[in-house]
């Protein structure tokens, strides 16, 4: 199971702050970001990848955006 990460309704830079802890907590696996901005979507995949994780998928839906990031 992934842990979820739902930064809706937040600005940046909360979401890639989220999903930093996000990531320092639980070191590998899967995470699933949820965010509601083009800006935030893009910030968030950027500071995933440079910590080393995979981008898996972005999947819109509606007005927010699901990032699945994973790291083995």
């Amino acid at each position: 199971m992934s842990a979820i990460v739902d930064a809706t309704g937040l600005s940046c830079p909360q979401p890639v702050i989220l999903t930093m802890n996000e990531i320092k907590k639980v070191g590998r696996g899967e995470i699933t970001v949820l965010v509601d901005t083009v800006t935030s979507k893009e910030n968030v995949s950027r500071a995933a990848i440079a910590q080393g994780w995979t981008l898996k998928s972005v999947e819109e839906e509606g007005e927010t955006f699901r990032i699945t990031i994973t790291k083995s």
